[in-house]
């Protein structure tokens, strides 16, 4: 009998594997794959910011041209881009697969069910019994049923997309989320004629409207077409692609294209679990209940990361997995982190803590200070001036209770904010930070000078 079993080889339950081996505890980790690391390595965060960033770097040559530098249109291969996007997952995989022996991490490869609350069958042969389980088995994309008319290749998902095994001419993208719309840039500068479709008044619901309006507006002119308030209701395949029709408040279109991918959220890895056998419970969506120490309610299982809801980030299940752990070792409750949200598009949104749309929804009194890049000498010499910095805090006492960031690097930038949000410092102390000239950063310090009128780049009318 092992200690401890996990289920699922993700961010979420690497990290729990590691820091419990850290901590004297007996580990087996149940993965699918052959090496750890879970759709966040394989088929997710890792090889989308690799094709984001070739994107990135056809966008610049593009800008470029506006500087005095001109470079031929880019020749792209695709097979020497997917080789080199595998070959960063097999040298990822192969560190955590180290990583694991130096911690005799006992990694186990299948298909975990369980068979009671004290043991799981692995492939259908292999029996482990344990003391304590994590389950950390993730999400799938989701496609409704009228889409899955449609046959692959010419029908997409998250995953499928990541394959890159041709460029479409004309592809429609079905949701405006941060999938949707980081798959939608990778395509773009690539060279397909891109159609999002967004049954919301805007794209990226729930991020603050004033971080998505410089990302919106640079897409209008990446894109085809940005359809929001739009439904798909209807896509048959052809002989020479897919005919949809997108029904909206004027009316309908009728288009066609080449491939569609539907990026309208993800599902738990729930089902076929066995948790039948066991007393963990699921809500109405299939996500596993827990309370604040990651326990569920059969008292020898714990759940993690996708599979419990909530944002479906590879650093909250970092967390979660690391704080499960802890909670497991030392009885205590987890204590509330502040966990960012980052949009690897171009530009990048970043944002923790509370949004100004949250506010106003739980009617928390709050003062905003915004620092526009424009002002920004580093933005400038970048030619991206799109981008605000915006911090949002307690009008009595200046406790910073929310940073949103747009804008070139975002996702490197709200680390600042998330430690700031947690340390529970005021916008004062920040704006008295001295942050080095000419960087980006900056625009944090400024944004807390906004605040208190005293930014030099600024000027506020008395």
């Amino acid at each position: 009998m092992t200690q401890l079993v996990i289920v699922g080889g993700g961010p979420g339950g690497y990290a729990a594997a590691f820091l419990a081996a850290d901590l004297g505890m007996e580990v087996t980790l149940v993965d699918a794959e052959s090496h750890p690391g879970g759709v966040c390595l394989h088929r997710g965060c890792i090889p989308s910011k690799a094709f984001l960033h070739l994107a990135k770097l056809i966008h610049e040559t593009r800008q470029a041209r506006d500087w005095g530098l001109e470079y031929k249109d880019p020749e792209i291969n695709l097979e020497t881009m997917r080789k080199w996007k595998n070959g960063i997952i097999a040298q990822m995989g192969r560190g955590l697969k180290q990583l694991s022996k130096q911690r005799k991490v006992n990694l186990v490869e299948g298909r975990a069910v369980f068979k009671s609350s004290h043991s799981i069958l692995v492939n259908g042969s292999e029996t482990i019994e344990f003391e304590k389980a994590i389950i950390a088995t993730g999400s799938k994309p989701f496609i409704p049923d009228p889409f899955q008319s449609i046959n692959p290749p010419r029908l997409m998902d998250s995953t499928s997309a990541l394959e890159l095994d041709e460029i479409p001419d004309r592809l429609l993208i079905v949701g405006g989320g941060y999938i949707g719309l980081e798959m939608g840039t990778v395509f773009s500068a690539l060279g397909s004629k891109v159609t999002v479709v967004e049954m919301m008044d805007g794209l990226l619901p729930g991020a603050d409207r004033d971080l998505v309006r410089p990302l919106q507006t640079r897409l209008k002119q990446e894109f085809e077409s940005i359809f929001l308030n739009t439904r798909v209701v209807q896509l048959e395949e052809k002989q020479n692609g897919i005919w949809a029709i997108l029904e909206h408040s004027e009316g309908a279109n009728e288009l066609e294209f080449d491939r569609v991918l539907v990026s309208i959220g993800r599902r738990p890895n729930t089902k076929e679990l066995g948790l039948e056998t066991t007393s963990v419970e699921l809500d109405t969506a299939g996500f596993i209940k827990v309370n604040t120490q990651m326990e569920t309610q059969d008292p020898n299982i714990l759940a993690i990361g996708d599979v419990v809801g909530g944002a479906m980030l590879a650093h909250k299940a970092t967390h979660e997995g690391r704080e499960a752990i802890f909670a497991m070792k030392e009885n205590k409750e987890i204590s509330p982190s502040v966990i960012p949200a980052v949009v690897f598009t171009d530009p990048e949104i970043a944002w923790a803590g509370i949004t100004e749309s949250e506010s106003k929804d739980k009617g928390i009194e709050v003062k905003i200070s915004r620092f526009p890049w424009a002002a920004s000498g580093r933005a400038t010499t970048l030619g991206r001036t799109e981008g605000l910095t915006k911090i949002i805090a307690d009008p009595k006492t200046g406790k910073i209770l929310g940073v949103g960031i747009t804008g070139a690097g975002a996702g490197d930038l709200i680390s600042e904010g998330v430690l700031a949000i947690q340390s529970e410092i005021s916008i004062d102390q920040l704006a008295e930070a001295v942050h080095p000239h000419p960087t980006l950063g900056e625009t944090l310090m400024e944004a807390g000078q906004a605040w208190l009128g005293t930014a030099p780049h600024v000027y506020k009318r008395r």
